[in-house]
């Protein structure tokens, strides 16, 4: 019964971790390119009372044994890195990554970080920069006056200036891809850094041959979270923490009864 009771426990704080993962995919539904997070568990070590296979008599043997479960534990929270819906905003500074691959910039204290956040705007000077103010990097700086920003699918920019009839080129948006993205290190903001489970950042331009989405301008990818589907596994969560919690006032039960036993 006291197995029983710290067995249910651990069920009680793995629903709770799922929960929490769930709360936040509910909370962040509107955040730009968000990715939902999916809570996995294992079940913990067992008690082997009797070995399966080993002799039960002098002619027979135990086919399945005696294994006791103690309990369950969380062992990730992964990112579901599937591609969230095109928003069309028809602003010409809104990118989208259709596919693979995030965009850098640069933070204020000089840090490269990533993100599939394309809101971009342009600051005092023409740099485009994030909603929080952090370039784009490599920079790209729009100049004063110009009349229309291009952004082609392979990151090309260009800008039609006045008295111009072509349009000049500026700059060229770089495109980040990882191995393992589900490695990657979250910072909040939409931003990501690197860590040795993801492997070290690969860099090239937009286009399905190298390896890279293609960069579409005037959209935002909206997040890849499903409300229908979280609220479906937020309700299993929370009658899963019930029924655990039952079964630690069923197992106390229990020892009040063997503790008034009368003879």
């Amino acid at each position: 019964m006291i197995r029983a009771m710290w067995t249910a426990a651990t069920g009680m704080n793995a629903q709770q971790a799922n929960m929490d993962v769930i709360a936040n995919n509910l909370a962040n539904v509107n955040t730009n390119a968000f990715k939902r997070s999916r809570a996995e568990f294992a079940d913990l070590l067992y008690q082997i009372q009797r070995m399966p296979g080993t002799n039960s008599s002098n002619v027979s043997i135990n086919p399945v044994g005696i294994q006791v479960g103690g309990g369950v534990r969380t062992t990730t929270v992964a990112k579901e890195w599937v591609q969230g819906n095109m928003r069309q905003t028809n602003n010409e500074l809104d990118l989208a990554i259709d596919g693979n691959g995030f965009f850098q910039v640069t933070r204020p204290d000089g840090t490269i970080m990533y993100t599939r956040n394309g809101a971009f705007k342009k600051d005092n000077v023409g740099n485009l920069v994030s909603g929080d103010g952090d370039q784009m990097s490599p920079v790209i700086t729009v100049p004063s006056g110009a009349l229309k920003v291009d952004i082609a699918q392979d990151g090309t920019v260009s800008v039609l200036l006045p008295g111009v009839t072509q349009a000049t080129q500026i700059g060229q948006i770089q495109l980040v891809r990882f191995d393992n993205p589900s490695g990657l290190i979250a910072q909040g903001n939409n931003l990501f850094l690197p860590s040795f489970a993801s492997g070290p950042p690969i860099q090239g331009t937009g286009g399905f041959a190298t390896g890279f989405g293609l960069i579409q301008q005037g959209y935002l990818e909206s997040s890849n979270v499903n409300l229908a589907e979280e609220m479906v596994n937020m309700i299993i969560a929370q009658r899963s923490y019930e029924v655990n919690s039952k079964a630690i006032q069923a197992s106390d039960d229990m020892m009040s009864l063997a503790n008034n036993v009368r003879r």
